[in-house]
């Protein structure tokens, strides 16, 4: 088996997972590729690689598994608190302002690459806390992953993975069950999940905030410039965008303003009337 991919099989393999989705396979990380594979085969039954590749090409199901299957879904309440200081101290403030200003009582939000729904859960906390009564609040927790999706329609997390949330919401917005804990029907009801591939245009427009964090670094540079631009075409005039502490869009030709508040930096979108 130590031919089990062979250089031709790990480049029409890589060519189509980026083909399906942006996710760019290098050289070094070819052994988490061939991994993947070996236990889609296994799982499937098949012995034979041209077998498999025949299949994916055919079967969109089988598709969608693999390219779960070659995600990484780590995230954690409350990731990168910088950003969510700058939620709360910064961008949430500014949004009511323009919001008021427009006479508009809702904001939207798009968790992109949500994973198992610990990031919209905490931005919808936050936000529950921070923003006027009269405010409503929409998020959309998109994912390439339906097991991660799975787990954050149900919104049961155990014990381990609630760690980082603060105390407060913790006795506000989780209800202590056997084996862990379970988010509030209230906080539940805020959140949209739904199955997207970001190699694809969401449908969603006049967003307020995009978060898609982490996600970026494992698209080439030609598949983030247009996720990147797709992002701009779904937000509204004035919104903002979240992306990793280790992603930029420095040297990258788009239409963001970059932006450096007290607390972390983010993008900015801004169109006059």
């Amino acid at each position: 088996m130590a031919d089990f991919l062979k250089d031709e099989d790990f480049e029409r393999f890589r060519n189509l997972i980026y083909d399906a989705s942006g996710i760019h396979f290098s050289n070094s990380n070819r052994t988490i590729l061939e991994s993947r594979l070996r236990e889609r085969l296994r799982t499937v039954k098949c012995d034979n690689i041209d077998v498999y590749y025949t299949r994916i090409r055919t079967d969109e199901e089988e598709l969608k598994v693999l390219l779960d299957s070659v995600t990484t879904n780590l995230t954690r309440f409350f990731r990168n608190t910088a950003h969510f200081q700058t939620l709360e101290y910064f961008v949430a403030p500014k949004l009511v302002e323009y919001k008021r200003g427009r006479r508009e009582r809702t904001i939207r939000i798009w968790s992109a690459g949500c994973s198992t729904g610990e990031e919209p859960y905490s931005i919808a906390m936050m936000l529950k806390e921070v923003l006027p009564s009269d405010m409503m609040i929409e998020i959309i927790g998109s994912d390439i992953s339906l097991k991660s999706l799975m787990i954050g329609k149900e919104g049961f997390y155990p014990a381990a993975r609630v760690q980082d949330v603060p105390e407060k919401y913790l006795k506000r917005y989780f209800d202590e069950k056997p084996g862990g804990y379970q988010v509030k029907d209230e906080i539940r009801k805020m959140i949209k999940f739904d199955y997207h591939n970001l190699k694809n245009d969401s449908g969603l427009r006049s967003l307020d905030i995009v978060f898609c964090r982490n996600v970026l670094i494992y698209f080439d540079e030609a598949a983030q410039k247009a996720t990147v631009n797709r992002f701009y075409e779904a937000m509204g005039p004035q919104s903002y965008l979240f992306i990793g502490h280790s992603e930029s869009l420095f040297g990258m030709n788009t239409k963001f303003e970059f932006m450096k508040t007290d607390w972390a930096c983010i993008y900015r979108k801004y169109v006059t009337a």
